[in-house]
């Protein structure tokens, strides 16, 4: 059946009830739903879904390791706004995804996951590939559903997708057993739409909590917004920046926050927290009020809780009610959408002059907060946030970035500035290595007319780089950055500052990733100076396809600031001495 011919017959199957098999429901669901692409691996328990597929026109995407599946529809979903969607079969198909669903639930991103079960009558008896895989996945999924009727498929999906994408978004599972995938009914796509979500009874902001936060930000003097992860998730960028430029507040962001204000904005702080700025966190913790906008007050954000801006009165705005007073106590919470709620409160705030405090910001920031090296002298030595800073310069910005989780993480996000939302994709809360390259193959996939660079350790390349096959399968364009320094660096870095370095299993052998990468097609280079590197990524951008970069930089480095853990917000650990990354001495 042609492509027309196949699109013709998923439509009709959406306006004209119809007797179909299971497996034909899931992919019959999945396009009324809207979607075009879906990231699997097949098996005996599946198979029946996969043998259906070719009548629907949907795209699949073969992934070498079911892990790289759950991170995939994870990238599509961040990069789209969209619910990205995985496929895997029973027992270690399914269990393989874990790790990635567990990502998105602890980023709030909505993926469902669609597994295949041993067939009902053998449920529970230990068969071949069977595993309990709802009950694994209870503790990371928003819900989950174990379906082993025909007619039962089609509503669970659809709720899923409205689970997946309602409050606070996250990921849902849908595990199918065999036989009803195999069994038939009658596929009403109308008829099973779930009820209308009913919301949250506290997800009511009160008029005394808007009057009581309007007047709190009418009477500070050193007043800081937060901006987090919700400020996308809710689309609330154009009123976070009207909030800031009305009433003069500085913005400091989340590391899953940065894009969702401008980084040349002169509003804008910059990162907070564990390897934020200094002057961030100095600002937190000598504000007299903060905004909380979608963000949770995660550890590495507040540092020590109970040192953790005592100055200051705090405002939360937050979808999810279990987020409100579990980290910090509060004086107003306003639950509900961040855009809804930002737009009550608007109206009731005035301008006002923030000059005073924005000078005193300025002041405590020294020459480093510039952060611009690219006249810095080539001293022979390659540092990573070198290459961060000339990835930033050089694609003026203007790509999105998909990170793996460790050192590399914290230099893109102290060198690369992001203006816009959804374009740095990283683990936050999971702190997923691995991540970078199956993600970015998602975000490739629901952006295709964008750049996308990979950035990622040798540690977490390694955990992954069979995806390479599924990019050249795919014929996709991606750029990767590989920062080697030849260690598990962040954890090397905790060795060098707590553990008397003491490098125990942190030095890593790695293969030639240039080398690696041909071998799967993809062609490459190292890159050993900082002189060396704005060619490296003109070939790496103007090359067809996927073009691989295996920066080999100092293999010591440390990022910096740094809060050790149980410390206070302002209890930084900063550069030693002259700071090779920049002119000034002065300490980052």
């Amino acid at each position: 059946m042609g492509t027309n011919a196949t699109t013709q017959a998923a439509n009709a199957h959406l306006t004209t009830p119809t007797r179909l098999t299971g497996a034909e429901i899931v992919w019959a669901t999945l396009v009324g739903e809207g979607v075009t692409d879906v990231f699997g691996y097949p098996g005996g328990a599946i198979l029946p879904v996969y043998d259906a597929l070719r009548k629907f026109p949907i795209h699949h995407t073969l992934v070498r390791h079911e892990q790289g599946a759950s991170h995939m529809a994870d990238g599509y979903a961040r990069a789209s706004g969209k619910v990205g969607v995985a496929i895997a079969t029973s027992g270690p198909g399914a269990t393989n995804l874990v790790t990635g669903i567990a990502t998105a639930m602890l980023d709030s991103i909505p993926v469902v996951c669609i597994t295949g079960n041993v067939s009902s009558k053998i449920l529970g008896t230990d068969a071949f590939q069977e595993v309990d895989i709802t009950g694994i996945t209870l503790p990371v999924t928003k819900h989950n559903f174990l379906i082993n009727k025909t007619e039962d498929i089609a509503p669970a999906i659809r709720y899923a997708f409205q689970i997946a994408q309602s409050g606070r978004p996250g990921p849902v599972l849908v595990d199918i057993t065999k036989d009803a995938q195999q069994g038939t009914a009658i596929f009403d796509f109308a008829a099973a739409k779930p009820r209308a979500h009913r919301p949250h009874p506290m997800l009511k902001v009160e008029e005394s909590g808007l009057a009581h936060a309007a007047e709190l930000i009418r009477n500070a003097k050193r007043p800081v917004i937060l901006a987090g992860h919700g400020v996308s998730e809710s689309g609330a960028m154009e009123q976070l920046r009207t909030l800031a430029e009305r009433a003069q507040i500085p913005v400091a962001l989340t590391l899953l926050g940065l894009g969702n204000f401008p980084a040349s904005h002169p509003l804008n702080l910059g990162m907070m927290g564990m390897h934020g700025e200094s002057w961030v966190n100095n600002a937190i913790q000598e504000a007299d009020l903060l905004i909380a906008c979608g963000m949770r007050f995660d550890d590495r954000v507040t540092g020590s809780t109970s040192t953790y801006a005592t100055k200051a009165k705090k405002i939360h705005i937050e979808v999810d009610p279990a987020e409100v007073n579990k980290n910090i106590k509060v004086d107003v919470a306003l639950i509900g959408d961040l855009r809804a709620v930002l737009e009550d409160l608007l109206p009731r705030i005035p301008g006002r002059d923030g000059s005073a405090w924005l000078k005193s910001i300025d002041a405590s920031k020294g020459a480093v907060a510039v952060r611009d090296i690219k006249n810095i002298a080539d001293s022979g030595h390659l540092y990573a946030a070198h290459v961060m800073h000339d990835l930033w310069r050089i694609t003026a910005g203007n790509a999105i970035v998909v990170t793996d989780v460790g050192q590399h993480q914290m230099w893109e996000a102290q060198y690369f500035h992001h203006e816009n939302p959804r374009t740095l994709i990283t683990s936050g809360g999971l702190g997923t290595m691995g991540f970078a390259l199956p993600a970015a193959i998602g975000a490739k996939t629901a952006c295709p007319e964008k750049e996308v660079w990979v950035i990622a350790g040798d540690g977490g390349f390694q955990m992954t780089s069979p995806e390479l096959s599924t990019i050249v399968q795919e014929g996709l364009k991606i750029n990767i950055a590989v920062i080697n320094n030849g260690y598990l660096g962040m954890v090397r870095q905790w060795q060098e500052f707590f553990y008397e370095r003491n490098y125990e299993a942190t030095p890593l052998v790695s293969p030639d990733f240039v080398k690696l990468a041909d071998a799967h097609g993809i062609p490459g280079r190292a890159v050993r100076t900082r002189a060396e590197v704005a060619d490296a990524v003109a070939e790496a951008r103007s090359s067809k396809g996927t073009y691989l970069l295996n920066f080999m930089v100092e293999k010591e480095d440390a990022v910096y600031p740094m809060i050790p853990a149980g410390n206070a917000l302002h209890e930084m650990i900063r550069r030693p001495g002259k700071d090779p990354l920049v002119e000034s001495p002065e300490d980052i």
